[in-house]
């Protein structure tokens, strides 16, 4: 179901009823993420945006900045209406989630971050803090995103058209985004502090593109915040363990009030 926003498309998925929940997708797009949808829409009113860019969603020419995206979700979820919403957002998609909370949380009742990206925690620019994608080999990059590569392997000569086409924008809107400096904000860590909304940061148990350290590390900057892990999953938990992954923000939104 596509949504006009200020002159951008959004393509959207929504089920399920309930108070609203939205979930910002990684670098992967939406791909493979209908198991974790179905299982958070058992309560809730799952909304699954394309970030601009993604998907079949529109990418303003004048967009660049990350910025960019959270402002624009904004505007979405003000054109929405949207009240008390749970904002779940994973890797990338995280890294949005914690931009647009930096900046306002109206429409926010809980913010879930799972292995996310964006924050740079160490001073010293030579230290490695996220798995560089793009200089990596494949084969090594599968190995640290994943538990069990070959289970999430796509093969391209079994992909429609229209697949691979959303697989390189997907691609392509990452390295827009995430080129330079590589995947973070630079100054994100600094307003962490400003997310005033019960905060839960999942991870991964065997993630290798961010680690657990660097998650705690994140959720230590949160006030609010609780640091969980999620045995069997690596950098998508969302993804390789669907029904722990939506037990577990289901439990955290109930078990403080919404």
């Amino acid at each position: 179901m596509p949504i006009q926003c200020h002159g951008v498309t959004f393509e959207l998925l929504e089920q399920g009823a309930g108070n609203p929940l939205v979930y910002l997708h990684s670098g992967e797009g939406l791909f493979h993420c209908q198991p974790v949808l179905d299982a958070m829409a058992s309560t809730r009113r799952v909304i699954a945006p394309s970030h601009p860019g993604f998907g079949h969603s529109d990418l303003p020419a004048e967009f660049a900045r990350i910025d960019d995206l959270a402002y624009c979700y904004l505007d979405l979820f003000d054109q929405m209406g949207l009240e008390n919403a749970v904002l779940v957002g994973e890797s990338f998609g995280a890294w949005i989630a914690a931009e647009i909370a930096i900046r306002n949380t109206t429409h926010l009742s809980h913010l879930v971050l799972a292995d996310m990206v964006g924050v740079r925690h160490s001073s010293d620019e030579t230290t490695v803090e996220i798995a560089d994608i793009y200089t990596l080999y494949p084969q090594e990059v599968q190995r640290r995103q994943w538990v069990n590569p070959a289970t999430w392997k796509r093969d391209a000569a079994a992909l429609s058209d229209d697949e691979l086409l959303v697989a390189a924008r997907n691609r392509e809107t990452m390295s827009l985004f995430g080129w330079m400096p590589y995947m973070v904000n630079p100054l994100l860590r600094r307003w962490l502090h400003r997310i005033d909304k019960p905060t839960l940061v999942l991870w991964g148990a065997q993630d290798q593109i961010t680690t657990p350290d660097y998650g705690r590390a994140c959720a230590a900057l949160i006030p609010q915040a609780q640091f969980r892990v999620i045995e069997g999953a690596a950098h998508h938990p969302s993804i390789e363990q669907p029904a722990l992954f939506a037990k577990e923000v289901l439990q955290f939104c109930a078990s403080s009030g919404t």
